[in-house]
């Protein structure tokens, strides 16, 4: 397979959207209007949409309306298209977790989905109810690397072939080994999760044999360099592979990543794009991303269930459970390298609940922040979607001191593992190499004594050895409690009203070296003009990528508005109609 210019993936997603084409640089292309795409092949993709079943303009998340949708558009247009997802898909808001991924799953069937890959979120809810949800699905679900322990077969199929326009696409699964302990490790203990490369030789070979013209790959394995296996791997080391529909990282691949021959596309998370792959009559292929701001259309028959299942659920998630005087801080980019207020009221809850001397929870585990005013089930439910209930054990100071470590292993980048403690204080020293980062650590204000045992409160993920917290996985249970939100209920409401600030339980010494920051202008020499200054008023459906991308030029540029509001803007995912936003010259 070729790959062609870049221009072609603007082209595409205009083709798809019928907005006339008027970009200098593919001047060559006539306008979308009325376009002809007999005899293309269009591959739309998702990954990582973590339950964000329904549109949110303010986000930027499109839904699985929009999907549908844009598949109709591209088979309008007269081509013929392939729809897959690439996992971590069934599980996240209460849309998903109220009813254990059902209410995806009748989304997707409805979109028209032909395969999908499970993620380690998908595994949430355990093996067998994954199992069972991919039962009630009209397409299958594909991972060559997942087996059962007790004989060895695979737990889904390995592969499957689609023929559009008279080619045969072979499409194979593979998903991240880290499975096994970033979801449940109670959810997995039934299945080894193999080698994706060595299984996905196989997969190859499987499919060249049955006569597949063109290979695909749906993988999670994200593009992470720190995971031990990811798909620009699996694109050096396997021959063969056309294309990979990649998820896990996150990552925003804009006009897709070559590797070796091998065309990488990933749309990033939420929905917030869908991604296009277009393939010509010739076999030339191209990858582009479509967004909130190019495309608006929705699905009635989507959108008509997305608003029964949302009604059903709706009364019993608006009960008001307590107040908040303060923003409770669950940014991803916090809760993953920094304590916040959200962090250690989840904590002081865990551990007054339980009377423990220490209570931890992962930071990953905390998925939005809470607004200033009432706090609602629904809030709660979002803020904690995976289910995980509170667990007491009797633990060493020293496994205390070594589950510490592997929460800051990575700082100051960001990790899920990152630990929101209570009853316990410690300073993070980043000059050190990881695992000796921990100084200071005190219990109750006292040293902590590695030979001391000590209770310690954390939710049964981290207990089952979740997030590399291995170290806690064979320590008998002293006692079971009730789901993380629960917890948070009864202690929200014991407070009466909360105002919780961040105290100093973590701090950090000896800032791994940065770029210096530009010399403070002296009073003899005043500072030099900044940039010139634009001012842009926020309207009603814009979100910082939408506003980076079309004042910037890339929505990877949002970070830079967000850094230049930041005095305005309290949590970059939200921001409001009305707000008037610096934007400075480049």
């Amino acid at each position: 397979m070729k790959h062609v210019s870049k221009f072609l993936a603007m082209f595409l997603t205009l083709v798809l959207v019928f907005m006339p084409f008027s970009t200098a640089s593919a001047s060559g292309v006539i306008a979308a209007e009325g376009t002809d795409l007999s005899g293309y092949t269009v591959i739309l993709h998702t990954n990582d949409t973590h339950g964000r079943a329904v549109p949110d303009s303010y986000g930027g998340n499109m839904g699985f309306t929009a999907v549908s949708a844009l598949k109709k558009a591209a088979q309008k247009a007269g081509a013929e298209v392939i729809l897959l997802d690439a996992g971590d898909t069934l599980h996240g808001l209460p849309f998903a977790t109220l009813t254990d991924g059902e209410s995806i799953v009748e989304l997707m069937n409805l979109a028209g989905y032909d395969a999908m890959t499970p993620g380690n979120h998908d595994f949430n809810y355990g093996s067998e109810t994954l199992k069972s949800l991919a039962s009630t699905m009209r397409f299958p679900v594909l991972s060559a690397n997942i087996t059962l322990k007790s004989d060895g077969t695979k737990f889904f199929n390995g592969n499957t072939i689609i023929v559009k326009n008279g080619v045969k696409y072979g499409i194979f699964g593979v998903s991240t080994p880290e499975i096994a302990y970033k979801t449940n490790p109670n959810n997995v203990s039934t299945l080894n999760i193999g080698n994706p490369i060595t299984a996905a030789k196989a997969e190859v070979a499987a499919l060249q044999a049955a006569g597949a013209d063109v290979i695909i790959a749906l993988a999670h394995l994200g593009l992470d360099e720190s995971s031990e296996f990811t798909s620009a791997m699996l694109a050096e080391q396997v021959d063969g592979i056309d294309l990979i529909v990649d998820g896990h990282s996150h990552s925003v691949l804009e006009a897709g990543k070559t590797v070796d021959n091998t065309l990488i596309v990933s749309t990033g998370e939420y929905i917030k794009n869908i991604g296009a792959v277009v393939i010509d009559k010739d076999g030339k292929m191209t990858a582009g991303l479509v967004n909130i701001s190019q495309f608006t259309d929705t699905d009635p028959a989507i959108d008509k269930v997305v608003t029964e299942i949302a009604a059903k659920q709706e009364q019993q998630l608006s009960e008001v459970v307590g107040t908040t005087s303060v923003y409770l801080d669950g940014v991803r980019e916090n809760v993953r390298t920094k304590e916040t207020n959200l962090g250690n009221l989840t904590a002081d809850a865990m551990r007054d609940a339980t009377g423990a001397d220490v209570a931890f929870t992962n930071g990953g585990g905390i998925r939005a922040s809470i607004e200033i005013g009432d706090i609602t089930k629904k809030d709660l439910v979002t803020v904690f979607p995976f289910g995980n209930y509170v667990v007491t054990k009797k633990v060493t100071g020293k496994m205390i001191l070594d589950a510490m470590e592997v929460g800051v292993a990575s700082y100051p980048e960001t990790l899920g593992s990152f630990p929101q403690v209570s009853g316990i204080t410690f300073k993070i020293d980043a000059s050190k190499p990881a695992g000796s980062r921990i100084t200071n650590a005190k219990i109750g204000g006292t040293a902590v004594d590695p030979n001391k045992t000590y209770l310690l409160a954390s939710n049964d993920f981290i207990f089952a050895g979740g997030d590399g917290y291995t170290m806690f996985a064979d320590v008998e249970v002293v006692n079971e409690y009730s789901a993380l939100e629960e917890i948070l209920i009864n202690y929200i409401q014991k407070l009466g009203k909360v105002d919780i600030k961040t105290g100093g339980r973590i701090q950090v010494i000896n800032e791994t070296p940065v770029e210096e920051p530009a010399e403070e202008p002296t009073a003899e020499e005043p500072a030099e003009e900044k940039d010139e200054v634009e001012i842009y008023v926020v309207v009603k459906g814009d979100y910082l990528r939408k506003i980076a991308k079309a004042l910037l030029g890339s929505e990877s540029q949002w970070k830079k508005i967000y850094e230049w509001n930041k005095d305005i803007i309290s949590n970059p995912d939200r921001i409001y109609v009305g707000q008037e936003l610096k934007i400075y010259a480049q």
